[in-house]
């Protein structure tokens, strides 16, 4: 099994946070700031050098102004294969 980093699922849920954050219209520093973390945060997970867990998912959705249940719903109803 492929590591979850790496995986084609992950880069799509890490690319709708990013779409979510260009919607926003919030740059990577300004997110950072709302979240408490440094800029490089933002960056890492973006970049596929860091893992997102489920609550900083939360977080950072909620950072956004977004829903993160819709968000997520979102995310599943794009899986390429059901459960």
């Amino acid at each position: 099994m492929q590591k979850s980093l790496q995986s084609a699922e992950y880069q799509r849920l890490i690319a709708l946070l990013v779409a979510a954050r260009h919607k926003a219209g919030i740059r990577q520093h300004g997110l950072a700031k709302k979240l408490g973390k440094p800029q490089s945060f933002v960056a890492k997970y973006e970049g596929g050098e860091r893992r997102l867990d489920v609550i900083e998912f939360i977080t950072i959705a909620e950072g956004l102004g977004a829903d993160p249940a819709k968000l997520f719903k979102q995310f599943l109803r794009g899986k390429s294969c059901s459960a």
